[in-house]
């Protein structure tokens, strides 16, 4: 049904805040965020985790979906916040009137302080609603380094997108380098906010360390199949390693657009059981357990929810070079760093650790630490809080507001 609402219970309690000595009861900031759906990719777990931990007592959170209307967007929605399923599944269609007006009487209920877009197509419907609606706050997520931008054909979605970003207040991206590229983009330094991912560390609680001297070696890899991931490059080394190495088994963890063309390469390689590729797969904890090395192919990233995974199950890694990966995985101290899209240097770095296992089993052990210390879920959350909070504690940006309105206007 378009425009279902789901109101769960809401706790609306305050929060005690020092001011000069002063105990002042404050009122949570309310952040609504907006998608297209609800999946078990990076940025959907990042965001479910995000509205499950947040301290209610400081954000009062909801959710709209662009759609969300399948049956996995339902099951993975967060069970104590207010959520509206627009049911749009194309931007442009007969629907998205009837979806605006729905979206506009959400907000004016809900009355956030702050709407966080992510992805492509809800920041293009959303944000200019939500200037409409009076929203004063604006935050967009982006984490892709514009790999989206480089793949867009569409002049008129290359041109909306740069229109809408006069209503952005704020850019989050989880990495320097994304902060990099989006001022290299146009948006103004101050606009661009870094804001680290964190993993839940309990899930990997008790993971032992790997060992390559095993029988049979898996190597595994958690990634949607998407060409920017790189499995069909990670298929090739298998090719070369698993002739000279026959205890090695490549696993791939993760469903996408692309497994026909990865079955269709499979078979050309004759990889037959040394390289699987195992579907989506529920419990990623359990699978990263099983493997002795895991193995980020990426082209492109931001800051790789599946590499923070890998880091805290303490696995023996190696990730290209690509995003936050050779700041968050430290080279020879953490894993081992490979320049994107060099295949003979991915798999000389699998052959190192399972010529030398003692040294794999010290990066296991050196990476698992470092995220603990530096990457855990609770210190990402307690950064969102503060960051909220003190986006509310400034005056929202007038001019931001006055130049989308005018800007909008002459449009019409």
């Amino acid at each position: 049904m378009t425009g279902e609402k789901v109101a769960y219970f809401q706790h609306r309690g305050e929060r005690s805040v020092k001011h000069h000595g002063v105990t002042e009861q404050r009122a949570p900031v309310r952040v609504s965020f907006m998608i297209d759906r609800l999946s078990r990719a990076g940025t959907e777990m990042q965001l479910l985790a995000l509205i499950r931990g947040l301290d209610r007592r400081r954000v009062q959170p909801s959710l709209v979906l662009l759609d969300g209307a399948d049956d996995l967007s339902r099951a993975l929605e967060p069970e104590d916040c207010t959520v509206l399923r627009l049911g749009l599944p194309r931007l442009w269609s007969r629907q998205a009137l009837r979806a605006a007006r729905l979206l506009r009487t959400f907000w004016q209920e809900q009355r956030p302080d702050i709407v966080q877009f992510y992805f492509l197509d809800a920041a293009h419907f959303g944000i200019p609603l939500a200037r409409w609606s009076g929203i004063r706050r604006i935050v967009r997520v982006q984490n892709n380094l514009g790999y989206w931008r480089r793949e867009q054909r569409d002049w008129r979605v290359l041109w909306w997108d740069r229109f809408i970003r006069r209503g952005v207040d704020v850019v989050i991206t989880n990495s320097q380098a994304g902060r990099d590229a989006l001022i290299q983009d146009g948006y103004r330094p101050e606009q661009v906010q870094v804001m680290e991912n964190g993993v839940d560390t309990e899930r990997f609680r008790g993971f032992l360390l790997p060992d390559t001297t095993k029988r049979r070696v898996r190597v595994g890899c958690v990634a949607n199949l998407r060409a920017v991931k790189n499995i069909d490059g990670l298929m090739r080394v298998a090719r070369k390693l698993t002739d000279r190495y026959p205890q090695l088994v490549f696993e791939v963890a993760g469903e996408g657009e692309q497994r026909a063309e990865l079955e269709r390469l499979h078979a050309e390689l004759e990889l037959g059981e040394r390289f699987v590729l195992r579907g989506r797969v529920e419990d990623v904890a359990g699978f990263l357990q099983g493997v002795e090395i895991a193995v980020l192919p990426s082209h492109s990233e931001g800051m790789s929810n599946a590499l923070l995974e890998y880091m805290a199950a303490g696995r023996a890694i190696v990730a290209t070079d690509v995003g936050a990966n050779a700041t968050v995985l430290r080279h020879r101290k953490d894993g081992l760093i490979v320049p994107a899209g060099d295949l003979a240097a991915m798999a000389s770095a699998i052959e190192e650790l399972l010529r030398f296992p003692l040294r794999a089993a010290g990066y296991g052990a050196s990476a698992r630490k470092r995220v603990e210390s530096t990457y855990s879920r609770t210190a990402m959350l307690r950064r969102f809080e503060d960051f909220y909070e003190n986006l509310c504690s400034h005056p929202p940006h007038d001019d931001n507001l006055h130049l989308q309105e005018r800007t909008l206007k002459r449009a019409a």
